[in-house]
Order: structure tokens, then C-alpha cells, then sequence
């Protein structure tokens, strides 16, 4: 190849890496500008959170400007676990550097990270073109993100899950992201196909994962109790019709104040929410 076709390949392929990075962007962005989110950060309030607002988030997303583009690369060039989680712990301190040591992302960052990974793998090998992200996911790293449990660093999700004995976020990926798959990719299916708008779209499908996940953030917050509690909630949603309902978002804003009342906020919900949009992107052929 000469030099010109050599240049021309390589900034083609930096343009597929931005492209990924912008979608995994637009899903994190969509999904903290939705509203009403009962117990999460949106524009309108900070929800449940004391310590994190809006403003949080949009510098916590600047400080991931790179990352999912250089993590689908090395998906691609066949990278071992160790070296996404290298990158992932990389941007985690450029996000904790720019909220001042508040965790926004950290979650965004393993799932979006991991699926960017197998989306890249997936575009560089032919045979994987027929596989799902979350497949490729567990079957190219699943095992090393399971081993890699105990080196973990200490985090909320970590503890939850040994003291509840409840999959976290790392079990999710292990698994392919069975409830992205399973729960999130159906509901937002369903609701594009009624002609939802993204908006609703997006919190119709939060509230399907909200009413089964086993949200590590709720039994943080609230233990057993606070995790029954807001799932009961999240199903009486939508066996009454989700945001199909003519008064969804009086429902909704009802819940968010109990929430913020009980303290209680569905984080592992709203990140396996921008997993979802994200997975949707992918499966559907949006990227490359």
C-alpha cells in the first residue's frame, strides 16, 4: 500500500472511532437529559444526590472525551481485559479529577466501554458479524471480568453485591448484559415501534429495567426494603400502561419525590439505560 492509500486507511479508521465515541456520548447525554427520572439527576433537579448535579455530569462527559474511541480500537486489535480496564481506569481518573472525586460514570464507563470493545472487535473479524455486542462481550472477556472481582477497587456495587449476594455490574457483563438484552432492548423496541419519541422511549425503558434489576444503587441506599419498594413502583408503571398512560408523567413526578424523600436512586438502572440506547445503535447498524 503507499503512503497516500496507508494515510487515507488510517484516518478512515480514526473517523469509525469517532463515530463510536459520538454514539457512546449521545447515549449518555440522552439519558441524563431525560425527564422525569424518579430519583436521578436530570436538568430540572439533582434527584437523590447530594453531592452531584447537572453541571456534574456534563464535566464528567468532556473528561471521557477519547475514551470509548480508544477502547473500541483496542477491541479491535484484540486487547485482553486487563488492557480495556487499563483504559477504563485511565478515564475514571480524568472523570474523578474533573467532579472533584465524584463518581458520575464510573459505571458508563465498564459497560459502555465494554460494549465499544466488542463493537469494535466485531467491525475488524467477519465471523463475529452475526454476534451481538453483549455476546462477544462474555465470550472474549467474560471470564477475566469474573476473575477480576477480587482485584476490583472498593466501590458501592462491589460491597452491595457481596453483602446482598446479588449480581453487580460486573456479573452483568460476564453474562453479556442479559438485562440490556433481555429487559432494555425489548421495552425500547416495543416503544419505538408505537412511535414513542425518544424521551419517553428512553423512560419507558428505564422504568422496565427499574422494575426487575437488582440495583446495586438501591441497596446501597436503601437496602432490601428501598430496592422492593421502587421495583413494586416500577411495575405498577407499567402494568397501568407505561408512558403509554395519558398522565405518565404526573406518575412519575409523584415517584421521584418519594424517592428523593426515601433517599433512594436507581444508578445501576439509568447506566444499563445508555447501555441499552447504545446496544440499540449497534444491533441496528448505526455504527460503522
Amino acid at each position: 500500500m503507499s503512503g497516500a492509500l496507508a494515510a487515507c486507511s488510517a484516518a478512515l479508521q480514526a473517523s469509525d472511532w469517532q463515530a463510536l465515541e459520538r454514539l457512546c456520548i449521545e447515549a449518555l447525554k440522552l439519558e441524563l437529559d431525560a425527564w422525569p427520572k424518579p430519583g436521578l439527576v436530570s436538568p430540572v433537579d439533582a434527584g437523590s444526590h447530594r453531592d452531584m448535579n447537572y453541571a456534574t455530569f456534563l464535566s464528567s462527559l468532556a473528561a471521557l472525551d477519547g475514551y470509548f474511541a480508544a477502547v473500541a480500537e483496542a477491541g479491535a486489535e484484540g486487547a485482553a481485559f486487563a488492557e480495556l480496564q487499563a483504559l477504563g481506569l485511565a478515564a475514571e481518573q480524568r472523570m474523578l479529577a474533573a467532579t472533584r472525586g465524584i463518581n458520575t460514570h464510573r459505571g458508563a464507563i465498564f459497560n459502555l466501554g465494554l460494549l465499544a470493545a466488542a463493537a469494535g472487535r466485531r467491525q475488524r473479524h467477519a465471523e463475529l458479524a452475526d454476534w451481538s455486542c453483549g455476546r462477544i462481550v462474555a465470550h472474549h472477556w467474560g471470564p477475566a471480568i469474573l476473575a477480576g472481582r477480587r482485584s476490583a477497587p472498593a466501590s458501592h456495587g462491589v460491597a452491595v453485591s457481596r453483602w446482598f449476594a446479588v449480581g453487580g455490574a460486573r456479573e452483568q457483563a460476564a453474562a453479556g448484559f442479559p438485562a440490556v438484552y433481555h429487559l432494555g432492548l425489548p421495552a425500547l423496541h416495543r416503544l419505538q415501534a408505537l412511535g414513542m419519541e425518544i424521551e419517553a422511549a428512553l423512560i419507558g425503558t428505564l422504568l422496565a429495567l427499574m422494575a426487575e434489576l437488582p440495583d446495586t444503587n438501591l441497596l446501597w441506599r436503601g437496602g432490601e426494603g428501598g430496592l422492593a419498594y421502587t421495583q413494586a413502583a416500577a411495575q405498577r408503571f407499567n402494568q397501568a400502561g407505561s408512558v403509554c398512560q395519558p398522565d405518565w408523567r404526573e406518575y412519575l413526578l409523584d415517584l421521584h419525590r418519594q424517592l428523593v424523600r426515601r433517599n433512594l436512586s436507581p444508578g445501576g438502572s439509568a447506566d444499563l439505560l445508555a447501555a441499552s440506547w447504545l446496544a440499540w445503535q449497534l444491533e441496528r447498524g448505526s455504527w460503522p
